[in-house]
């Protein structure tokens, strides 16, 4: 592994690609220390305590929610923006359109995303400054909403942008690493907690120990489920065109296990977030009572949470693969599944397999997604990553290993995967 780190960094353009990418993780953490004018975040300490519905946002922005800096939204409204664009190239035709037109489509689906986060961005923040900010607001004045809402909407703004420069200059997505910096940066802090409760009695060493035995099995699950695939084989027949003949020979469709990544588990915590989000507006004991129904950790939580997954996993994979258009092209080059007819019963046997796969993959994907919620409430030992971390934080590291193997064996160097 020494020696093919050493062979990356020898690439020159590799190398600028990297160093890229690590200075604009400086500047995402120098960002994330910039406070918010007119908040004052000791007010809110006690507010984040404890697990609350804006835990997810807090984790995969440094903490930069709870100390009320100009990060604190994160990319959650760009994350938003491109589920929501997602689905409606579903619905509505000129999207759908615009994505099969190749780069161009694509960059007017992207300006519409830009747009879209930023509208979010505005919505966000201004709900936040009149919820969860509403105490740690200095003067309550038009003028001081006013501030805080752009700074807030700015932050995300600048993010965006910072992300979107990492994808093109740097080396990986761009969205991604930038989630998978604010997951990091929480480690130290986790660290500090579980030697705290060690050193006073809290937790005994057997457990911490079993604890992370746990977290790396569940990271060799994530990885297997990241790579898991099913080869559908497919013969093509020999075609004679002009002089010169075609086809003939034999390959194979990769069908993976988990096809949606971690788009339902992402998607199931914003969802989750919206009814305690409505719940914030509304001063009264009913709501406040299902606010904490609907908080982390609790049973009614888990199970919507555990579902959620699950639906979102089936509904991204059916948007994201259509059968009966794999086996259109597979035939119309000629091509069929060995003990299959062309057309119909081809499509009708990949909708069999994806149905099956899909069942495995988003069953496999709550219960990873899950078992360190379960762990941290029956231990009561702080978590070094939750399951939505941990898929994050495994996915953008194999994609990022997969890109720098690419740029490797463009020169015949060999790369991490072996």
């Amino acid at each position: 592994m020494f020696e093919t780190v050493s062979a990356a960094w020898r690439i020159k353009e590799l190398r600028r690609r990297i160093l890229f990418t690590l200075a604009m993780f400086v500047v995402f953490r120098l960002g994330s220390h910039i406070p918010v004018p007119g908040l004052d975040p000791d007010r809110l300490a006690g507010f984040f305590e404890g697990d609350t519905l804006f835990g997810f946002i807090n984790i995969i922005g440094g903490g930069a929610l709870k100390n009320l800096t100009i990060f604190a939204m994160g990319i959650m409204p760009y994350i938003n923006a491109s589920i929501i664009m997602n689905l409606l190239t579903v619905v509505i035709p000129k999207l759908k359109e615009w994505q099969e037109e190749g780069p161009e489509g694509r960059k007017k689906i992207a300006q519409l995303i830009r747009y879209g986060t930023v509208v979010l961005a505005l919505l966000q923040a201004l709900g936040m400054s009149m919820t969860i900010f509403d105490e740690a607001i200095l003067e309550h004045t038009i003028a001081s909403y006013i501030v805080i809402v752009i700074s807030l909407t700015a932050g995300t703004a600048f993010l965006m942008w910072l992300g979107e420069q990492i994808t093109e200059y740097g080396i990986g997505n761009g969205i991604s690493l930038l989630i998978l910096a604010g997951i990091i940066a929480g480690f130290p802090m986790n660290i500090a907690i579980i030697t705290e409760q060690v050193r006073i009695g809290e937790v005994g060493l057997p457990l911490v120990a079993l604890i992370i035995l746990i977290l790396l099995a569940l990271i060799v699950a994530i990885i297997a489920l990241d790579q898991g695939q099913r080869r559908i084989p497919v013969q093509y027949a020999k075609r004679v065109v002009g002089r010169r003949m075609y086809g003939g020979q034999s390959t194979h469709i990769p069908m993976k296990v988990n096809q949606s990544g971690v788009i339902p588990v992402i998607f199931a915590s914003a969802i989750l977030m919206f009814p305690q989000t409505l719940m914030l507006f509304i001063n009264h004991p009913i709501a406040r009572s299902i606010a904490e129904k609907l908080s982390w950790g609790t049973l009614l939580n888990t199970i919507l949470y555990l579902v959620l997954i699950i639906l979102f996993a089936f509904f991204y994979t059916a948007i994201q693969f259509d059968p009966n258009q794999m086996a259109a092209n597979i035939k119309k080059y000629g091509g069929f599944v060995p003990g299959l007819r062309p057309g119909r019963p081809t499509a009708e046997y990949f909708s069999r397999v994806t149905s099956r796969l899909t069942f495995v993959g988003a069953f496999s994907l709550a219960i990873i997604a899950a078992l360190p919620i379960f762990l941290q409430e029956v231990t009561r030992v702080n978590m070094l990553f939750g399951g939505t971390g941990l898929i994050i934080i495994v996915g953008v590291v194999l994609e990022t290993a997969k890109q720098i193997e690419s740029h490797m064996l463009m020169r015949n160097y060999r790369g991490f995967m072996r």
